[in-house]
Protein backbone atom coordinates (compact mmCIF):
# COMPACT_ATOMS: atom_id res chain seq x y z
CA UNK A 1 0.00 0.00 0.00
CA UNK A 2 1.27 3.56 -0.90
CA UNK A 3 1.50 5.87 2.07
CA UNK A 4 0.66 9.22 2.51
CA UNK A 5 1.95 11.77 5.14
CA UNK A 6 -0.70 14.05 7.27
CA UNK A 7 0.50 17.77 7.46
CA UNK A 8 3.99 18.60 6.62
CA UNK A 9 5.99 16.40 9.16
CA UNK A 10 2.99 14.12 10.21
CA UNK A 11 2.55 10.69 10.51
CA UNK A 12 2.21 8.13 7.24
CA UNK A 13 -0.71 6.06 6.19
CA UNK A 14 -1.76 3.91 4.22
CA UNK A 15 -2.99 6.36 0.51
CA UNK A 16 -7.17 4.18 0.78
CA UNK A 17 -8.26 4.02 4.13
CA UNK A 18 -11.78 2.29 5.48
CA UNK A 19 -14.52 4.47 6.01
CA UNK A 20 -16.28 2.57 9.02
CA UNK A 21 -20.04 5.14 9.00
CA UNK A 22 -21.65 2.83 7.22
CA UNK A 23 -20.86 -0.20 9.28
CA UNK A 24 -23.29 1.04 11.88
CA UNK A 25 -25.71 3.24 9.99
CA UNK A 26 -26.74 5.47 6.70
CA UNK A 27 -26.71 2.25 4.18
CA UNK A 28 -28.50 -1.22 4.62
CA UNK A 29 -27.66 -3.46 8.01
CA UNK A 30 -24.75 -4.87 8.65
CA UNK A 31 -23.98 -7.50 11.40
CA UNK A 32 -20.87 -6.94 13.56
CA UNK A 33 -19.75 -10.07 13.02
CA UNK A 34 -19.29 -9.00 9.42
CA UNK A 35 -18.69 -4.94 10.22
CA UNK A 36 -15.34 -6.22 12.76
CA UNK A 37 -14.46 -8.72 10.03
CA UNK A 38 -13.95 -5.64 7.23
CA UNK A 39 -12.30 -3.55 10.12
CA UNK A 40 -9.60 -6.60 10.63
CA UNK A 41 -9.31 -7.39 6.70
CA UNK A 42 -8.49 -3.56 5.76
CA UNK A 43 -5.88 -3.60 8.43
CA UNK A 44 -4.46 -6.51 7.29
CA UNK A 45 -4.42 -4.93 3.24
CA UNK A 46 -2.48 -1.64 5.07
CA UNK A 47 -5.48 0.67 4.96
CA UNK A 48 -4.64 2.16 8.01
CA UNK A 49 -6.73 5.03 8.52
CA UNK A 50 -10.02 3.50 10.17
CA UNK A 51 -12.31 6.79 9.75
CA UNK A 52 -15.41 7.03 12.08
CA UNK A 53 -17.52 10.25 14.16
CA UNK A 54 -19.54 10.23 17.32
CA UNK A 55 -22.43 11.17 15.46
CA UNK A 56 -22.44 7.69 13.43
CA UNK A 57 -24.84 5.48 14.93
CA UNK A 58 -24.57 8.01 17.77
CA UNK A 59 -21.87 6.87 19.14
CA UNK A 60 -22.05 3.44 18.24
CA UNK A 61 -19.74 3.47 15.55
CA UNK A 62 -17.19 4.28 17.54
CA UNK A 63 -18.04 1.48 19.97
CA UNK A 64 -18.30 -1.14 17.09
CA UNK A 65 -14.32 0.24 16.17
CA UNK A 66 -13.35 -0.14 19.49
CA UNK A 67 -14.12 -3.57 19.73
CA UNK A 68 -12.94 -4.44 16.54
CA UNK A 69 -9.41 -2.65 17.18
CA UNK A 70 -9.01 -5.33 20.64
CA UNK A 71 -5.49 -6.43 20.37
CA UNK A 72 -5.05 -4.46 17.18
CA UNK A 73 -4.63 -0.71 18.39
CA UNK A 74 -1.12 -0.49 16.74
CA UNK A 75 -1.93 -1.25 13.70
CA UNK A 76 -4.76 1.37 13.20
CA UNK A 77 -4.86 5.29 12.57
CA UNK A 78 -8.35 6.25 14.44
CA UNK A 79 -9.50 9.27 13.62
CA UNK A 80 -12.64 10.50 14.29
CA UNK A 81 -15.24 13.85 14.84
CA UNK A 82 -17.02 16.10 17.15
CA UNK A 83 -19.14 18.84 16.51
CA UNK A 84 -22.12 17.85 14.39
CA UNK A 85 -24.87 17.13 16.72
CA UNK A 86 -28.45 15.28 16.32
CA UNK A 87 -31.50 13.91 18.19
CA UNK A 88 -33.14 11.14 18.44
CA UNK A 89 -36.48 11.87 18.34
CA UNK A 90 -35.54 13.24 14.45
CA UNK A 91 -33.19 11.68 12.77
CA UNK A 92 -32.47 14.04 9.83
CA UNK A 93 -31.87 17.12 11.87
CA UNK A 94 -28.47 17.86 12.40
CA UNK A 95 -27.04 21.18 14.60
CA UNK A 96 -23.50 22.04 15.11
CA UNK A 97 -21.35 23.06 17.97
CA UNK A 98 -17.69 24.33 18.09
CA UNK A 99 -17.71 25.77 21.44
CA UNK A 100 -14.78 24.83 23.42
CA UNK A 101 -15.88 23.54 26.11
CA UNK A 102 -18.15 21.31 24.00
CA UNK A 103 -15.44 19.55 22.06
CA UNK A 104 -13.14 18.97 24.70
CA UNK A 105 -16.20 16.79 26.15
CA UNK A 106 -16.79 15.13 22.93
CA UNK A 107 -14.01 14.42 22.77
CA UNK A 108 -13.42 12.80 26.25
CA UNK A 109 -16.88 10.73 25.27
CA UNK A 110 -15.49 9.49 21.94
CA UNK A 111 -11.96 8.47 23.82
CA UNK A 112 -14.26 6.38 26.17
CA UNK A 113 -16.33 5.00 23.40
CA UNK A 114 -13.76 4.11 21.67
CA UNK A 115 -11.57 2.87 24.36
CA UNK A 116 -8.14 4.65 23.29
CA UNK A 117 -5.76 6.74 25.38
CA UNK A 118 -5.16 8.71 22.60
CA UNK A 119 -7.12 9.56 19.38
CA UNK A 120 -5.11 10.03 16.32
CA UNK A 121 -7.07 12.18 14.47
CA UNK A 122 -9.39 14.67 15.76
CA UNK A 123 -12.02 16.53 13.04
CA UNK A 124 -14.10 19.40 13.72
CA UNK A 125 -16.72 17.52 11.98
CA UNK A 126 -18.33 20.86 10.49
CA UNK A 127 -17.74 24.54 11.38
CA UNK A 128 -20.16 26.42 13.88
CA UNK A 129 -21.43 29.60 12.00
CA UNK A 130 -21.78 30.96 15.96
CA UNK A 131 -18.43 29.87 17.29
CA UNK A 132 -14.85 31.88 15.24
CA UNK A 133 -13.25 29.26 13.81
CA UNK A 134 -10.02 30.61 15.60
CA UNK A 135 -11.95 29.21 18.95
CA UNK A 136 -12.74 26.11 17.57
CA UNK A 137 -9.65 25.10 16.01
CA UNK A 138 -7.71 26.88 19.13
CA UNK A 139 -9.30 24.14 21.97
CA UNK A 140 -8.76 21.00 19.24
CA UNK A 141 -4.92 22.39 19.59
CA UNK A 142 -5.42 22.01 23.51
CA UNK A 143 -6.52 18.47 23.13
CA UNK A 144 -2.98 17.96 21.49
CA UNK A 145 -1.43 19.87 24.50
CA UNK A 146 -3.18 17.95 26.65
CA UNK A 147 -2.42 14.25 25.27
CA UNK A 148 -5.60 13.30 23.67
CA UNK A 149 -4.98 13.93 20.34
CA UNK A 150 -2.07 13.62 18.41
CA UNK A 151 -3.53 15.85 15.16
CA UNK A 152 -6.31 17.74 14.43
CA UNK A 153 -8.58 18.12 10.73
CA UNK A 154 -11.45 19.72 9.91
CA UNK A 155 -13.84 18.59 7.74
CA UNK A 156 -16.29 20.29 4.66
CA UNK A 157 -14.63 23.68 5.38
CA UNK A 158 -14.57 26.61 2.83
CA UNK A 159 -11.07 27.84 1.66
CA UNK A 160 -11.57 31.01 3.81
CA UNK A 161 -11.88 29.53 6.48
CA UNK A 162 -9.37 26.68 6.37
CA UNK A 163 -6.66 29.83 5.79
CA UNK A 164 -7.90 31.09 9.20
CA UNK A 165 -7.65 27.79 10.98
CA UNK A 166 -4.06 26.98 9.71
CA UNK A 167 -3.19 30.51 11.40
CA UNK A 168 -3.82 29.23 14.92
CA UNK A 169 -2.58 25.55 14.72
CA UNK A 170 -1.13 22.85 12.54
CA UNK A 171 -3.53 21.22 10.74
CA UNK A 172 -2.92 17.96 9.74
CA UNK A 173 -6.04 16.41 7.41
CA UNK A 174 -8.92 18.13 5.44
CA UNK A 175 -12.02 15.69 4.57
CA UNK A 176 -14.79 16.36 1.90
CA UNK A 177 -16.68 14.64 -0.31
CA UNK A 178 -14.85 14.04 -3.40
CA UNK A 179 -15.09 11.98 -6.58
CA UNK A 180 -15.68 11.81 -10.82
CA UNK A 181 -19.16 12.97 -9.35
CA UNK A 182 -18.25 15.07 -7.19
CA UNK A 183 -15.44 17.57 -7.68
CA UNK A 184 -16.39 20.59 -6.16
CA UNK A 185 -13.25 20.77 -3.98
CA UNK A 186 -11.07 21.84 -7.24
CA UNK A 187 -13.63 24.68 -8.17
CA UNK A 188 -13.68 26.06 -4.84
CA UNK A 189 -9.94 26.05 -3.69
CA UNK A 190 -9.68 23.81 -1.58
CA UNK A 191 -7.63 20.97 -2.85
CA UNK A 192 -5.36 23.25 -4.01
CA UNK A 193 -5.19 25.03 -0.79
CA UNK A 194 -4.23 21.78 1.21
CA UNK A 195 -1.61 21.34 -0.98
CA UNK A 196 -0.40 24.80 -0.76
CA UNK A 197 -0.33 24.57 3.32
CA UNK A 198 1.12 21.15 3.04
CA UNK A 199 -2.49 19.62 4.54
CA UNK A 200 -3.36 16.06 3.62
CA UNK A 201 -7.15 15.99 1.93
CA UNK A 202 -9.05 13.15 3.21
CA UNK A 203 -11.84 12.25 0.13
CA UNK A 204 -14.82 10.51 1.68
CA UNK A 205 -17.56 8.80 -0.79
CA UNK A 206 -14.86 8.10 -3.58
CA UNK A 207 -17.11 5.80 -5.13
CA UNK A 208 -20.06 8.04 -5.53
CA UNK A 209 -21.71 6.14 -2.66
CA UNK A 210 -21.20 3.17 -4.15
CA UNK A 211 -22.51 4.17 -7.78
CA UNK A 212 -19.12 4.48 -9.39
CA UNK A 213 -18.65 0.79 -8.05
CA UNK A 214 -21.55 -0.07 -10.38
CA UNK A 215 -24.47 -0.24 -6.99
CA UNK A 216 -26.97 2.33 -9.15
CA UNK A 217 -30.62 1.31 -6.47
CA UNK A 218 -33.00 4.33 -6.96
CA UNK A 219 -33.34 6.22 -4.29
CA UNK A 220 -37.35 4.48 -3.66
CA UNK A 221 -35.98 1.45 -3.38
CA UNK A 222 -33.85 1.91 -0.72
CA UNK A 223 -34.44 1.34 2.89
CA UNK A 224 -36.21 4.12 5.08
CA UNK A 225 -32.38 4.59 6.95
CA UNK A 226 -30.33 4.35 3.96
CA UNK A 227 -28.39 8.04 3.37
CA UNK A 228 -28.83 7.55 -0.72
CA UNK A 229 -32.61 8.57 -0.42
CA UNK A 230 -31.62 12.27 0.17
CA UNK A 231 -29.02 11.85 -2.78
CA UNK A 232 -30.66 13.28 -5.83
CA UNK A 233 -28.14 11.42 -7.89
CA UNK A 234 -30.20 8.65 -6.84
CA UNK A 235 -33.52 9.38 -7.95
CA UNK A 236 -35.37 8.08 -10.85
CA UNK A 237 -35.05 11.13 -13.14
CA UNK A 238 -31.17 11.40 -12.24
CA UNK A 239 -29.88 7.82 -12.18
CA UNK A 240 -30.03 6.94 -15.95
CA UNK A 241 -28.14 9.63 -16.78
CA UNK A 242 -25.19 9.07 -14.00
CA UNK A 243 -25.06 4.92 -14.64
CA UNK A 244 -24.55 6.06 -17.86
CA UNK A 245 -21.47 7.47 -16.88
CA UNK A 246 -20.77 5.13 -14.54
CA UNK A 247 -20.62 2.72 -17.16
CA UNK A 248 -17.65 4.88 -18.89
CA UNK A 249 -15.54 3.62 -15.58
CA UNK A 250 -16.34 0.13 -15.79
CA UNK A 251 -15.64 -0.10 -18.99
CA UNK A 252 -12.41 1.46 -18.52
CA UNK A 253 -11.74 -0.55 -15.64
CA UNK A 254 -12.31 -3.93 -17.56
CA UNK A 255 -10.33 -3.10 -20.51
CA UNK A 256 -7.53 -2.94 -17.69
CA UNK A 257 -8.32 -6.05 -15.82
CA UNK A 258 -9.73 -3.89 -12.92
CA UNK A 259 -12.94 -3.25 -11.88
CA UNK A 260 -14.97 -0.01 -11.22
CA UNK A 261 -13.80 0.55 -8.14
CA UNK A 262 -10.18 0.40 -8.50
CA UNK A 263 -10.16 2.79 -11.13
CA UNK A 264 -12.85 5.56 -9.39
CA UNK A 265 -10.07 4.82 -6.02
CA UNK A 266 -6.68 4.90 -8.23
CA UNK A 267 -8.18 8.31 -10.15
CA UNK A 268 -8.94 9.76 -6.69
CA UNK A 269 -5.02 9.02 -4.98
CA UNK A 270 -3.89 10.23 -8.42
CA UNK A 271 -5.56 13.88 -8.04
CA UNK A 272 -2.56 14.90 -5.53
CA UNK A 273 0.51 13.97 -3.64
CA UNK A 274 -1.68 14.95 -0.55
CA UNK A 275 -4.79 12.91 -1.47
CA UNK A 276 -6.05 9.44 0.78
CA UNK A 277 -9.46 8.06 -0.33
CA UNK A 278 -11.84 6.84 2.19
CA UNK A 279 -13.91 4.03 0.75
CA UNK A 280 -16.58 2.88 2.62
CA UNK A 281 -17.40 -0.95 2.67
CA UNK A 282 -19.34 -4.10 4.73
CA UNK A 283 -17.50 -6.98 3.49
CA UNK A 284 -13.78 -7.67 4.02
CA UNK A 285 -13.57 -8.98 0.36
CA UNK A 286 -14.66 -4.93 -0.67
CA UNK A 287 -11.62 -4.22 1.43
CA UNK A 288 -9.42 -6.48 -0.33
CA UNK A 289 -10.84 -5.33 -3.69
CA UNK A 290 -9.81 -1.56 -2.51
CA UNK A 291 -6.66 -1.48 -1.07
CA UNK A 292 -5.29 -3.06 -4.43
CA UNK A 293 -6.95 -0.61 -6.62
CA UNK A 294 -2.92 0.77 -6.74
CA UNK A 295 -1.27 -2.11 -7.65
CA UNK A 296 -1.48 -1.53 -11.15
CA UNK A 297 -0.78 1.38 -12.73
CA UNK A 298 -3.50 2.64 -15.56
CA UNK A 299 -2.60 4.41 -18.86
CA UNK A 300 -2.42 8.00 -18.78
CA UNK A 301 -4.99 8.46 -21.52
CA UNK A 302 -7.59 6.29 -19.60
CA UNK A 303 -7.23 9.26 -16.53
CA UNK A 304 -7.36 11.76 -18.81
CA UNK A 305 -10.30 10.59 -20.62
CA UNK A 306 -11.90 10.03 -16.97
CA UNK A 307 -11.22 13.99 -16.76
CA UNK A 308 -12.64 15.19 -19.56
CA UNK A 309 -15.65 13.11 -19.60
CA UNK A 310 -16.48 13.43 -15.79
CA UNK A 311 -15.98 17.44 -16.17
CA UNK A 312 -17.09 19.22 -12.85
CA UNK A 313 -20.80 19.62 -12.81
CA UNK A 314 -21.28 16.40 -15.30
CA UNK A 315 -22.88 14.70 -12.60
CA UNK A 316 -26.67 14.65 -12.50
CA UNK A 317 -28.11 15.84 -9.68
CA UNK A 318 -26.97 17.23 -6.29
CA UNK A 319 -24.76 16.14 -3.53
CA UNK A 320 -27.57 16.30 -1.04
CA UNK A 321 -31.08 16.92 -1.15
CA UNK A 322 -32.32 20.55 0.19
CA UNK A 323 -34.65 20.18 3.31
CA UNK A 324 -37.97 22.32 2.84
Amino acid sequence: MIRRRLGRDGPLVGAIGLGCMGLSEFYEPVSERDAIATIHRALDCGMTMLDTSDMYGRGENERLVGRALQGRRDEAFVATKGGLLRRSEDPDWRGRNGRPEYLREACDASLARLGLDVIDLYYLHRVDPDVPIEESVGALAGLVEAGKVRCIGLSEIDVDTLYRAATIAPVSAVQSEYSLFSRDVEANGVLDATNELGIAFVAYAPLGRGMLAGVAPTSEGLSEGDVRRRVPRFDPEHREANTTLAGIVRERAVAAGRTPAQLALAWTVARGENVIALPGCDRPEQAAENSTALDVLFPEQTFGELERRFAPGTAAGARFREKP
